[in-house]
């Protein structure tokens, strides 16, 4: 499968620097990721929700590597899609972009439903349907805007967020001191022999990957990035590093606040009421407001992740290209993909429920995952002459990692995932009359296709 250029079609544009790049994935992974999922995490993992974090910390670094060291080689905007049909097979790279499709549509859809509950907490008065719509078309303008505008949306909800992760920690260092814990409180959230069960906490860290999810989102701007041979990698591994720490220091402080991993009036909003036990009801409800603003960024995020990843499988003729493939020539967007992206948005958020969406997304990102983590040992092992153990052990344990993630999912999202995948299935083979025609081109930048990768 022959790279290609076009020259003559509007192309995107670069505007954007490294730290764009990480803001972008911060926010679309979320500074607060941990908070949504601790109460369940913990729960699952017997207290140990530090652990699981860190191990899904190394987990996730794994396949980011995998994703920048692909990036570096082909800075196109199709992500996994391009990877996995340039070094596997096109048919593969279409099935990958089959299940990412899900992913990325899936994640504007359930923050649309997420943002919507919590709102109707603040006004009830307003129907669901009508918030459904608001944050729908909210997510939709501020990507009509340009990448540029949104970049800046970004970095504004990104210290947004620090500033109350670190209102958090210090209300939480505050009770800590006044409640004076022994030491053998502060290792417990690591390891406590009393309730430690390996199963357990691989569980646990099954889950926990969750507050990663989104990292891959930067190789979706590939073309929109200054040196992103460079800079995408960079971009991904900070990203998972960043959120890793935070994660690993908010999930430490709230474990020894509550003292327990028991006992939550609700697991689902289980940080919310360890903020308003360290801090009192101000905490509560900023906190509260923050995972409400939160998902509003991380939605705007995944909105424009999304329609790059359509823009780059139209673009490659694994979708009608006219319409995936068209670039509004004022402000060099896919408009079209944008628009589409919105109707989905509002018409899940309608019919969708919030658990069975993020089990789907997780469907999509882990079979992206595993296919990012092959495509990287094809490259850097099997057809390489530079054949070091580490191009070929970094690779296959991300891709075993994630799929023993996969595997674990509950039942209802592998059927669900399954049908997505059989009905791309179909139309690939129709598309391609039994796949016995290329399923897709690949298209390198232009202002990239004289740069030897490093």
């Amino acid at each position: 499968m022959a790279a290609t250029v076009s020259a003559t079609a509007p192309g995107l544009r670069r505007t954007l620097t490294l730290w764009d790049a990480t803001f972008y994935g911060i926010v679309l992974v979320q500074p607060v990721a941990p908070m949504g999922i601790f109460g369940v995490v913990s729960q699952e993992a017997r207290g140990h929700v530090i652990t699981t974090i860190l191990i899904g910390m190394f987990a996730m670094l794994l396949t980011a590597l995998s994703y920048g060291r692909m990036a570096r080689v082909y800075p196109s905007a199709g992500s996994a899609f391009a990877y996995v049909g340039q070094e596997l097979h096109p048919g593969l790279g279409y099935v990958t972009g089959w299940s990412m499709v899900m992913d990325y549509v899936l994640n504007p859809m359930i923050c649309t439903i997420y943002c919507s509950k919590v709102a109707m907490n603040f006004i009830p008065g307003v129907p669901y349907a009508a918030w459904v719509a608001a944050f729908a078309a909210l997510f939709t303008m501020l990507n009509l805007r340009g990448v540029k505008a949104s970049a800046r949306t970004n970095e504004v909800l990104a210290v947004g967020m620090f500033i109350v992760v670190v209102l958090f920690v210090g209300a939480a260092l505050r009770y800590l001191f006044a409640a004076a814990p022994s030491q053998a409180d502060f290792l417990r959230p690591f390891y406590d022999p009393q309730t430690f069960a390996l199963p357990a906490v691989l569980t646990g860290a099954s889950i926990a990957c969750l507050t990663y999810i989104g990292f891959d989102g930067i190789s979706t701007l590939s073309e929109e990035v200054e040196n992103p041979r460079r800079n995408i990698l960079l971009a991904t591994v900070l990203t998972c590093l960043i959120t890793g720490v935070l994660a690993s220091v908010l999930v430490y402080l709230a474990q020894l606040v509550w003292g327990t991993w028991t006992g939550f009036p609700d697991v689902d909003t289980a940080f919310i009421h360890v903020a308003g036990k360290a801090g009192g009801a101000w905490l509560f409800m900023l906190v509260s407001l923050t995972l409400l603003v939160a998902n509003v960024g991380s939605g705007t995020s995944a909105h424009l992740g999304a329609a790059r990843l359509l823009y780059g499988m139209g673009r490659s003729d694994a979708l009608p290209r006219r319409f995936f493939g068209a670039v509004d020539a004022r402000n060099r967007i896919p408009r079209n993909n944008v628009l589409l992206v919105g109707v989905l948005a509002f018409a899940g958020g309608l019919s969708l429920s919030y658990q069975l969406g993020a089990e789907l997304l997780n469907f999509g990102a882990f079979i992206a995952f595993m296919g990012v983590n092959l495509a990287a040992f094809v490259r850097y092992w099997v057809r390489s002459d530079d054949r070091r153990l580490m191009n070929a052990l970094l690779p296959l344990t991300g891709f075993f990692v994630c799929l023993y993630l996969w595997l674990s999912l509950r039942w209802p999202a592998r059927v669900a995932g399954g049908i997505w995948l059989a009905v791309g299935i179909i139309y690939g083979a129709i598309k391609t009359r039994g796949f016995r025609s290329q399923t897709v081109s690949f298209e390198i930048p232009s202002d990239e296709i004289d740069k030897e990768s490093p």
